[in-house]
């Protein structure tokens, strides 16, 4: 694992012009800045990461993954000439496909100014067939989800037949990003989309009162999310992820409400990602200093609003994983995809209910321990069918020293699922895992504010474009988008 460094130049953009410049990371009481100075506009410093220690424990999980085979570019200049160039690291995890910028709502806080650009940007069936095939056709690894976003997807009347298109092109995980405005007006659309291969409905939602939606959607929503939910319950749908903007002084005092809410729901609500704002799209400039928020501030918050059942302490960097999903491919035998985004772009636990109390999967599991010894075991790894025999031995014979099962609920029994998901690496394993818990995570986009571009460079969240580009989500947000939806409207 990299040693930590809180005193570093990093590459970023002035957020004025555009122009490269050198940005310095440091610490200034208790908390990660970042400052970069252009030559025609000045200084910029922003908050980087509210926390220090949560940044040293993140930063010892950084892993350097190696990209793509097949590059569209070759990354002469970064972030400009994004397709995914070659100097990328990370392949694509998760692709968004845009289907449109028309939208039902006018929200304030949008990162993609949908509808408002006098402009309607609407792929066509055929390019989007064709941005998929490209995804599909990335080495060395296909990517494996694709997530329609928009704008509101859901505004096209062909979005089952897209659906069920990036079923038949082998995509594992389809999602759709949505505002749940139709969902809630429309059973018959649910049944539809969970027909067509509907995998997971990613919702906004950003609390449970009224006034939260008021300030940030312009509106009034509670009781059509709840409808939406209800009716995605009604059609058959077993996955919905709740996707709270957190905005300093909006909503934040809602996290613990939201995950609770959550937890009750657990029969179809699978997760909730929370998205700190990033100042990009419609947003006020304005605004930055007073609604800026982290993600330490934001498990700082969790921990406060679950009374301590949730700690920051519970959660990993997404590159954690990376060992794990090296151990998968040894026992399978075959390639995985690589999770090896930057530690600061995301977390993530799993919490498991009990009687309304919120366990997270830390409590009962030493994850730390566990992981030092499933990267010894794949550090070992000779490669042969012997060696992953002995290794997969190893590994199961060890495994109860760091789990205390007499510590998780009577009917959840974490070392039973995760040793059926290191023995045999299935995806019925882990579809039983994600079934049985709560996924908690959380991800901060960039803006021109605090955009580091070794971030960029890790990113595995990827817009798909229908000039055959595969672009970074921040990079696209912050320097793409109008571009190319200025090139591909009518």
């Amino acid at each position: 694992m990299a040693s930590t460094s809180i005193d570093k130049d990093v590459p970023s953009l002035c957020p004025i012009c555009l122009r490269a410049v050198d940005a310095r990371i440091f610490q200034e009481n208790g908390a990660v800045m970042i400052r970069k100075n252009c030559p025609d506009h000045g200084e910029f410093q922003d908050v980087y990461w509210s926390d220090v220690r949560l940044y040293e424990k993140f930063e010892k999980y950084r892993e350097d993954g190696e990209g793509l085979e097949n590059p569209y570019t070759a990354g002469m200049s970064c972030p400009m000439d994004c397709g995914i160039c070659s100097r990328h690291l990370t392949g694509t995890l998760l692709a968004i496909i845009d289907l449109t910028n028309r939208c039902n709502l006018n929200c304030p806080i949008c990162f993609a100014d949908s509808k408002n650009s006098g402009r309607l940007y609407e792929p066509s069936v055929q390019q989007i067939g064709e941005m998929m095939q490209n995804l599909r056709s990335e080495r060395s690894n296909p990517c494996p989800a694709v997530q329609f976003s928009g704008g509101e997807p859901t505004l096209r009347e062909d979005l089952a037949q897209i659906i069920s298109m990036a079923r038949e092109m082998g995509f594992s995980q389809i999602q759709l990003a949505t505002n749940g405005l139709m969902l809630a007006s429309s059973l018959d659309l649910c049944q539809n989309l969970r027909k067509a291969g509907l995998n997971t409905v990613y919702m906004q939602f950003d609390g449970l009162t009224d006034e939260t939606y008021q300030a940030a959607r312009g509106r009034s929503m509670v009781q059509i999310k709840l409808k939406a939910i209800e009716n995605s319950r009604r059609a058959g749908m077993k996955s919905i992820v709740l996707v709270p903007t957190v905005i300093r002084g909006v909503n934040d005092g809602q996290l613990g409400d939201i995950v609770r809410f959550a937890a009750q729901n657990l029969d179809v609500v699978r997760g909730v990602n929370l998205q700190p704002i990033s100042f990009s799209g419609r947003i006020e400039q304005s605004e930055r200093l007073s609604r800026r928020i982290t993600i330490p501030d934001v498990l700082k918050l969790l921990e406060e609003q679950t009374f301590g059942q949730i700690t920051a302490m519970d959660f990993f960097p997404i590159p954690f994983v990376a060992p794990i999903t090296r151990f998968i491919e040894a026992v399978r035998g075959a390639q995985e995809p690589s999770f090896t985004v930057h530690p600061c772009c995301g977390a993530a636990t799993y919490l498991f209910s009990n009687n309304g109390r919120l366990m997270p999967i830390t409590r009962f599991i030493d994850v730390e321990g566990l992981l030092r010894q499933i990267r010894q075991e794949v550090t070992e790894f000779k490669g042969s069918s012997l060696s992953r025999i002995r290794m997969q031995a190893m590994l199961l014979k060890e495994l109860p020293r760091f789990i205390e099962d007499d510590q998780s609920p009577d009917d959840l029994k974490p070392a039973r699922m995760l040793m059926k998901v290191l023995r045999d690496g299935t995806k019925d394993s882990l579809r039983e895992f994600h079934n049985r818990t709560l996924f908690l995570g959380i991800m901060h986009f960039q803006d021109l504010y605090n955009i580091d571009l070794e971030r960029v460079q890790r990113c595995g969240i990827h817009y798909a474009t229908p000039d055959g580009r595969i672009i970074p989500f921040c990079s696209y947000n912050v320097l793409h988008r109008q571009a190319v939806e200025a090139r591909f409207s009518s």
